[in-house]
């Protein structure tokens, strides 16, 4: 709140926006733990070893990926959320809705992440040891980039925490308050969410409370 409000160009001191926030009964939204219901590892196909090894920095964009699913309730049944989010900046660079939890769907989000990020080869790929991530078709698209594969141990959240934390951000500040009455409705939120102000303004303290966008911009620019 404090940055925010120096953005905006309100003079102000921290203790003077906490002081007022605690008059107000003001506070932020805490986030819940999530529950893992959507990594299937009981299976026979090929895992990749823990090459990110829980080294959650990256010196540029498109050098580390993470990517996860989650699920979100509507009235219609569960709609299934997969992300793709570049370490460096925390960008959600590719995502893809669907009733359904298949490879498919994991391989749309990576479709939309290699088409607006074209990555070079040796980007480090990195997600839990679900089928839908270890099946033959969605490898195949990583080595056609010529990516390194990483998958978190079985079982340890902490593995793919920065990607736990978007999944427990998302759901504290937009779905948990939301009764969706068709999948479609949640699309159209969660999209909003995302594109407009996920990785537009969601200031991030690990990014020195800029957003996604501007901490790439300020890469950029050399800043």
């Amino acid at each position: 709140m404090h940055k925010e409000l120096c953005a905006q160009g309100q003079r102000c001191s921290r203790n003077r926006v906490e002081r007022l926030m605690r008059k107000q009964g003001i506070r932020g939204k805490c986030k819940r733990r999530r529950k893992g219901l959507t990594t299937d590892s009981e299976h026979r196909l090929p895992v990749a070893l823990n090459l990110l090894n829980q080294e959650f920095r990256a010196e540029a964009p498109n050098q580390k990926w993470l990517t996860d699913i989650t699920y979100i309730w509507t009235a219609e049944g569960w709609l299934y959320l997969a992300c793709v989010l570049d370490l460096f900046s925390r960008q959600i660079v590719g995502w893809a809705m669907d009733a359904t939890m298949t490879t498919t769907l994991v391989a749309d989000a990576l479709e939309m992440a290699l088409t607006q990020r074209k990555p070079l080869p040796g980007l480090l790929h990195h997600s839990d040891r679900g089928s839908q991530y270890a099946s033959l078709t969605y490898q195949a698209r990583l080595a056609d980039y010529q990516m390194m594969v990483s998958m978190s141990r079985t079982g340890n959240c902490y593995d793919n925490a920065v990607m736990e934390s978007f999944w427990a951000t998302l759901k504290a500040e937009r779905t948990h308050d939301q009764a969706y009455r068709t999948r479609a409705e949640a699309r159209t939120d969660i999209f909003l969410f995302i594109a407009g102000f996920y990785n537009r303004r969601r200031r991030h303290s690990a990014l020195g409370y800029l957003s996604p966008d501007q901490f790439e911009r300020h890469f950029q620019l050399g800043i």
